[in-house]
């Protein structure tokens, strides 16, 4: 059963119609899907391998290295295209924040959360593999499958930094960052799996959150760009924090997400326009993306 403080949190914030199907989609089981690594494979050659091992695949309209396949992830990691880094399993959702950070080559980008890699190589693989990428990991083992997967995937110029992103040099400067930040996961919940889960946990993630936050903008060159991501659906861990730095920073403001290309995503209501809130379904998780860019310093 779903705890009541969190429905009453998502009552209140959507209203009951909306709150139904995002317990519907909590229940869904979810879909398999990977992203196709650039780096070291083409879409072609993903595909022609799923097909002799009889995996039906489906595209996806907003990214093109994205599919979503009908089978399980055990399976896929048996094929070599897994065993050599060609494919990276990875939530359709998870794979929004990089491409909405656009990533171009020469850039310096700051992965501030960045383990277990999924979307510190995609970054690489969207800058052609010539961005200059800090990746940060304050957990040793979690940074060392971080180093892996950045290995693995052929990522080249990444340099992993084991240390607290609360704590960087002032002198390192970021053409852009990617915050993903650690939360609530509130919108990963499936099959009513809510242990762990409870309004400490929430408060806590928030302040988290908003300390990362206030790091990022130190190290944001001015006219930077930073994605401030989560897995929540929660206004307290998104709109409400962003509403907190846009008030004690008037150098920062939202820039707005293009989402031309995003039609087909199921999308949540949000109260700052611009940002994105994807709604729990069988292909998606929950999942809260906004751009911010830096006025001045």
């Amino acid at each position: 059963m779903i705890p009541d403080f969190l429905k009453n949190k998502l009552l209140s914030q959507y209203g009951e119609e909306i709150t139904t199907k995002i317990i519907e989609g909590y229940q869904n089981s979810r879909v398999v899907s990977l992203r196709i690594n650039t780096i070291k494979s083409s879409k072609e050659e993903i595909i022609t391998t799923l097909k002799d091992n009889n995996i039906s695949y489906k595209d996806i309209s907003w990214y093109d290295n994205a599919l979503v396949v009908n089978t399980n992830e055990d399976t896929l990691r048996e094929l070599d295209i897994y065993k050599e880094g060609k494919i990276y399993l990875q939530s359709l959702s998870s794979q929004l924040p990089p491409l909405f950070l656009n990533p171009q080559e020469n850039e310096m980008i700051l992965d501030m959360a960045a383990a277990p890699g999924g979307k510190t190589t995609e970054i690489a693989a969207l800058s052609n593999n010539k961005a200059m990428i800090t990746a940060i990991e304050k957990n040793k083992i979690r940074s060392e499958r971080l180093q892996y997967n950045i290995d693995k995937q052929g990522a080249k110029k990444v340099t992993v930094l084991n240390t607290d992103a609360r704590n960087l040099n002032e002198y390192f400067m970021f053409d852009k960052i990617l915050l993903d930040a650690p939360c609530s996961g509130s919108g990963t919940i499936t099959n009513n799996n809510f242990n762990n889960f409870d309004e400490d946990l929430v408060n806590r993630s928030i302040k988290f959150q908003i300390s990362l936050l206030k790091e990022a903008i130190k190290h944001l060159k001015v006219g930077g760009e930073l994605i401030y991501s989560t897995c929540s659906i929660l206004k307290e861990e998104n709109e409400l924090v962003l509403s907190s730095i846009l008030k004690e920073y008037s150098n920062i403001k939202i820039e707005h997400l293009d989402l031309t290309n995003y039609q087909d995503l199921p999308i949540l209501p949000t109260t700052i326009e611009g940002t994105l809130c994807v709604c729990p379904t069988t292909y998606y998780e929950g999942f809260f993306v906004s751009k911010l860019t830096k006025t001045r310093e």
